[in-house]
């Protein structure tokens, strides 16, 4: 098992990082250091199929995305697709349709690509936010901020929009991109990322500005939506500047994890069965400005990124009370904001 960690490349990283993950001398799992696989700039996200992994691309005047295919053991650039201006914020992917979905926090463009087995990629559709609900913080007075675009459990698209304090919700069908609905979070949540319980009646979605998570109950047939509850990520008493980032739900359902940048901390909640949240932890990244974090594909083992100190932390997750546990600090890996795990 080893690690890929991505993410700005203004001071020291200069591309995507790969990190061995091992057992050593019958302890438990132990990273490795980094080194870098990828050669690109501003890789604060990306996504993996198989040998494929297609990332964000900022490459100076322009920005897109890229794709790179793993042969012989090295990773080759396939393709790009690049417009002048900002790179996107985020990318999702669909492994069985071949296709990908990128939001763009500063130009307000979702998008639409898909790939084929040679890696190549193709632009099908793109929608623009307007300014239709911006909230009242200053970093939503300049316009839309889509954060988050990727699919439903009944397979539209949904985005989150910081700008707009809002979840709009897509078809996407013949190749075209159709508005369905839209849930209005706050004015100032900061609608940044979201994520649906396993019966796909429920969202969470995490406001990056207000550092809350806001519990939702979706009819994704009728478009029908019941704001249930918002839970504060960070204390009552913390007053320092927090933006919360990640946020991620166990595939069980039980457990629901969000990152905090500022307050540096992941903070894990267990779902009741009514489907509310209860607080179980909070528990430091040992760094500064959390941005992602991630676990591999038993989610035992978890892995946060701190941007700003250059570092890393390894926990264990104990899939009964939810709680993690660090079992290694200070892990080398600079400006890391995106994790995943790969074979």
């Amino acid at each position: 098992m080893k690690l890929l960690i991505g993410g700005y490349t203004k001071k020291k990283a200069t591309g995507i990082y790969e990190l061995p993950l091992k057992k050593a001398d019958g302890l438990e799992m132990q990273i490795g250091p980094a080194k870098e696989v990828i050669k690109v700039g501003g890789p604060t996200y990306f996504v993996q199929d198989d040998k494929f992994i297609f990332t964000i691309n900022n490459a100076g005047d322009k920005g897109g995305i890229s794709s790179f295919e793993l042969v012989n053991g090295q990773y080759t650039q396939k393709d790009s697709y690049l417009t002048p201006g900002s790179s996107p914020a985020y990318i999702g992917i669909n492994r069985n349709k071949k296709l990908l979905y990128t939001a763009n926090y500063h130009t307000a463009v979702l998008a639409v690509f898909s790939y084929d087995q040679d890696g190549s990629l193709t632009f099908l559709d793109s929608v623009t936010h307007t300014a239709d609900t911006l909230g009242p913080c200053p970093e939503q007075a300049d316009g839309p901020h889509p954060h988050f675009f990727d699919e439903t459990p009944q397979g539209n698209l949904v985005s989150c929009d910081l700008g707009n304090d809002c979840v709009d919700f897509y078809s996407f069908n013949n190749n075209k991109l159709k508005h369905l609905a839209k849930y209005q979070n706050e004015p100032g949540f900061g609608t940044r990322h979201i994520v649906f319980s396993p019966d796909g009646g429920y969202f969470y979605v995490v406001g990056e500005l207000s550092s809350k998570i806001n519990l939702v109950a979706i009819d994704e047939t009728n478009w029908h939506f019941k704001n249930i509850a918002t839970y504060s990520t960070i204390p009552d008493d913390f007053s320092d500047h927090n933006g919360s980032a990640a946020i991620k739900i166990s595939r069980d359902g039980k457990f629901i994890y969000t990152s905090n940048r500022g307050h540096d901390t992941i903070t894990v909640f267990a779902v009741n069965a009514d489907h509310t949240l209860q607080l179980r932890q909070r528990i430091s990244t040992f760094g500064e400005f959390p941005r992602d974090f991630n676990w591999d594909e038993g989610e035992k083992y978890v892995v946060a990124t701190n941007q700003n100190t250059d570092n890393a932390t390894l926990y264990t997750r104990d899939a009964e009370n939810g709680c993690l546990t660090p079992i290694q600090k200070d892990i080398f890996v600079p400006e890391g904001t995106r994790v995943l795990f790969s074979e």
